[in-house]
Order: structure tokens, then sequence, then C-alpha cells
């Protein structure tokens, strides 16, 4: 029988939005961590997550643990609270599947059975408390699955502990623990973070550090060094105000945590209002940290990664066959299918496209036909907004949407291609962010655009119109060839488009002619 507040909030009926994946079970993983307690609902477990539902309540179990080895009732009291309020959630968005995971805080606590049975009873799921060698492996498997070819060494810096470990080839080693978290320094150096650096560098000089190579990358995971990068941005006056795949080269970002550690807190920092209240002191700590880190590893560059522990517990949950799907592909497959008015159109935009390149002799990075295809798939997601909006409102969607596995050159790439091809050469958005594009990339971007201009003439966003049509150089001439049933579409407005993506090709001569 139903609970009242069951019946009042309609849990039976079936809450799915027809804008989500039709048939998809909701996945969950409740992070319960020194800093913060966070649940987050995915739509369906799968290799690209779209989260339905993010929310933390900052609780700081790992306060005072260090010293008295017991997570305080007060901090218990207020982690079960929202923990309460997470099983709710849970329940009205029938996820199918919890996942509970549990870091330093409560592995180093003496009473840990006491507040871990608390919260089974609550979410009716077990708690898996991590290891410091599982948290350190989890994270890596959060960058691996969000940073595609990333190699180098994985920085996860929680409340408590500070995990390290190496990624060569898609796999991790020498995952180590750390009793380093920004919480524990801020006790353990009595609220300086000049003192927590020197703790942070005499514990760390013989670590796994001394192998990391020079010149090579650090992935830094945890919302403290997200804090960090998004002052950086702002500082920066940095275009794009998303924190994943943000890379600054190492002797900038080492200088600038300096800057925040001489200050010793945040207090008038330029951006430090736009760090949540829960974080604002500790960033200090982090950057000691990342300083002392970036200087110990020799490293050449960091780069964020908003993906971690939660997602590489679920990413390394998948089948190897699974886990090789390309994110962003299979997340823009996705979008296409809920918003565009043809997948089926997108698909044949990917071969229209394949095949001019291949008739004009122009070489495809690996790099660039990925972006090729994700901007075919996405190129009509937009098509509900107002005419005179409609072009800056995609670029918007796709630029600051929360696609994984997407560089920032690759928002730039999408952004020009969509200007293009809803024709608008002003587009703020896509020309605050080509400088963040190389010259290449850019001018590849607007082939694409003016490219897609052409097709949508002629199809109306419709498929089995675009196999049927191809292109052909012959004598330094391009010629887009209709077949004789689609002799009417050749008309002065399809020339016109035609002469302008020749233009951009570099065709001086372009004619459509039927065949």
């Amino acid at each position: 029988m139903r609970t009242r507040l069951e019946q009042i909030l309609g849990i039976d009926a079936d809450p799915t939005a027809q804008g989500c994946i039709k048939g998809a079970k909701p996945v969950a993983v409740l992070n319960i961590g020194s800093n913060s307690v966070r649940l987050v609902v995915y739509e369906r477990h799968t290799r690209a997550l779209t989260p339905l539902y993010n929310e933390k309540s900052a609780c700081a179990l790992g306060r005072g643990v260090g010293q008295t080895s017991r997570l305080a009732e007060a901090n218990i009291a207020q982690a079960l609270n929202a923990i309460k309020r997470f099983a709710l959630v849970s329940r009205m968005m029938r996820v199918g599947k919890i996942f509970i995971l549990a870091t330093s805080a409560v592995r180093d606590s003496t009473n840990r059975d006491e507040f871990v049975g608390a919260v089974e009873a609550l979410m009716d799921s077990p708690v898996q408390v991590l290891s410091g060698e599982q948290e350190a492996h989890y994270a890596a498997l959060g960058a691996v699955a969000g940073i595609l070819g990333f190699s180098g060494m994985v920085g996860d810096l929680g409340g408590g502990s500070l995990e390290l470990s190496s990624i060569i080839n898609g796999s991790d080693t020498d995952g180590r623990s750390f009793e380093l978290g920004v919480i524990r320094l801020q006790d353990d150096s009595n609220g300086s973070p000049a003192k927590a650096g020197d703790i942070v560098s005499g514990r760390l000089k013989h670590s796994v550090l001394s192998k990391a190579g020079k010149d090579s990358s650090f992935a830094a995971i945890g919302g403290t060094w997200r804090a960090l990068a998004k002052l950086h941005q702002i500082v920066r006056k940095y275009p794009l105000h998303i924190v994943h795949h943000y890379v600054v080269p190492a002797d900038e970002m080492i200088a600038f945590c300096g800057e925040i550690v001489g200050a010793n807190s945040l207090k008038g920092y330029e951006g430090a209002d736009q760090v949540s209240s829960s974080r604002r002191e500790l960033v200090p700590f982090g950057a000691a940290v990342m300083a002392a880190m970036l200087k110990a590893g020799r490293f050449k560059d960091v780069v964020f990664s908003a993906l971690g522990v939660r997602e590489g517990y679920l990413y390394g949950m998948l089948d190897r066959h699974e886990q090789a799907i390309d994110p962003l592909i299979q997340g823009a497959e996705e979008l296409s299918v809920l918003r565009s008015r043809s997948p089926a159109h997108t698909n044949d935009l990917i071969g229209f496209s394949g095949q001019f390149l291949a008739a004009a002799d122009m070489q495809e990075t690996v790099r660039e036909a990925r972006l090729r295809i994700v901007a075919c798939l996405l190129s009509d997601i937009g098509w509900r907004a107002h005419p005179d909006y409609r072009g800056s409102q995609t670029i918007d969607a796709i630029v600051y949407g929360s696609l994984s596995g997407m560089d920032h050159p690759g928002r730039a790439f999408l952004a020009q291609v969509i200007a293009i091809r809803y024709n608008e050469p002003k587009s703020k958005t896509a020309a605050a962010l080509a400088a963040l594009g190389d010259v290449a990339l850019t001018q590849r971007a607007r082939l694409i655009g003016a490219l897609f201009r052409v097709a949508y003439l002629m199809t109306a966003a419709m498929p089995g119109v675009l196999p049927r049509i191809r292109f052909d150089v012959d004598d330094g001439v391009l010629s887009l060839v209709l077949p004789a049933d689609l002799a009417f579409l050749d008309g002065e407005h399809l020339q016109n488009r035609f002469d302008t993506f020749a233009g951009v090709v570099g065709f001086k001569t372009a004619r459509v002619r039927v065949a």
C-alpha cells in the first residue's frame, strides 16, 4: 500500500518525459565524501552519461576526523538529513539501481559502522566504503572516460584525501591515497595555506610523482580544484566557463596558485563570489596542493576533469565493447533522436559531407572526421526555436551543453559550423570562441557549415534526397550532380549557395548539373 506522501506525489505515475530516451532506466550514484554528500541520477547506464539530477549537501564529514578519528555527530545528522531527501528523489525518479560510495572520512572513522548502517536503512541499498586504492582507481577511470586519449597522471583532491594514479594507454597503475585532503590540511596546518603547501611537499617528496616524467600532463579532479579552475577562467577572461577539459600550462597555474596561497583567502579576490560558500575557504588549500603537485611532477600542463569517481565507477562496470564507444558521438546521436526533425536525415548528411571530401580529394584527420559527424548529428536540434534566434540558440545549446568527450577547441568548431549553417556571421558566442580553435580547424568548420546550407536547401531536413546527389570534380570544376527526377532543384537560390560553398572550399568554378 502506498504511503500518503507517495499518493500526494503520484509516485506510481510514470515520471518519464517525452524528451528522455525511450525505455531508459535511471541509474544513480550517491557519493559520501569528506566535504559533501552528492547524489547524481543519470538517464541510463551507458557510455555517454546524461545527468537527470545532480545535487550536493555540504556536510563536512571529514572535519576533525584526522584529530578524533570519529565522524562528528552534528555532521552525521546533517548528512543523514540530506540523504533522506536523496532517498525520496531516487524513489520519485524510479531509479533502477543506486550505488553508494563512501570515501576518506568514512573509511578513516572509528564510528563508521553506525553511520553506514543508518545510510543503508534510508537508501535500502548497500554502502561500499572504498579503500584509498579503489578511490584512486575509479578517479582514474573517470578521467579516462571523460578525456579521450588522456595519458599522464590523475589526481583526485577531496576533503580528506588525495588520490594519485598514472594512466598509460587507457589503464591506470600506481594508485595511491594520501591524507592530504583540503579539510584535513586546513586542520593540520592550523588554517595556513602556506604551511599546508609545505606539508604536501614533504609527504609527496618520494611519491609516485617522481615517476610522472617531465613534460607529461596532470588531470585534476575534485570540487575544490574545479572552483580553482573557475577562478582562473574569470581572472584570465577566458571565453568559455566550462571547467571540463580546461587546459592550463603548468607554470601559469603554479603562479596563479602562488597568488592565492599568498593572499591566504579569497576575500576580495576577483570571481570569489562565484565560488560556492562551502568551497570558498578551501580553495587556498586546494591551490597549495596544486602548486606542490605541479612542481614535484614537473608537468607541462594541467587539464581539469568534471568526471571523477562516480563516472569512473559506472564506466568500470561497462564491458570493453561499451567502453570503446565514443561518448561524444553517442551523446550527439541521442540528442539527434530527441530533437532533430529527422535523425535519418542527419545520417544522410554524414554520408553527403563525406562524399564531398572524397570527391574533392580533401584529407580528413580522425579528429576532423569525429567533429564533422557530431556537427551533422547536431545540425538540426534547434528547429523549434524562433527563426530570428534559431541560430544563436542552437549554438548556445551545443557549446554550453553537457556532452562529454569534447575539448574546448571542439566546442569552438561546432559553434563555427552552426553559425555558418544558420547564416549567423555575427554570432557573439562563435566569435568569442574562435580563438580557441586553430586556423585549419576553423577553416574546416566553415566548410562544413557552408555545405550544410546547400544540403538543407535541397532536403527541408527530410531523408532520402542526399544519398541520390553527388559531388564531382573535373578539371578544377566542382559540380553538384542531381538525378534527372530532381532536376527541378536546380535554381538560382541553390546555385548561389553552391557558389558560396565553392568559394569557401577554394574552387573558382562551380556548377549544378543533371545526370
